[in-house]
């Protein structure tokens, strides 16, 4: 079973802040670990690298605004 990284990007951050842009929402497969909430997507390709997992990106739905 290959190892999966899932992961969204972080909802209430601006775009030029300097803080890690996505949340790690589940890891399946063989022993891997992580242990934070937020991460850097550079330390997130990095980890993927060495260990040969996949990072899989989740989409977020855009709330609709309601009409007065």
């Amino acid at each position: 079973m290959e190892t999966k990284i899932f992961v969204r990007e972080r909802l209430k951050i601006g775009k030029d802040e300097k803080k890690p842009r996505f949340r790690v929402l589940a890891v399946s497969g063989p022993e891997l670990v992580i242990r934070v909430k937020h991460i850097r997507k550079m330390e997130l390709e990095q980890i993927a690298k060495k260990s040969g997992a996949e990072i899989v990106y989740i989409k977020i739905a855009k709330k609709k605004k309601a009409k007065a």
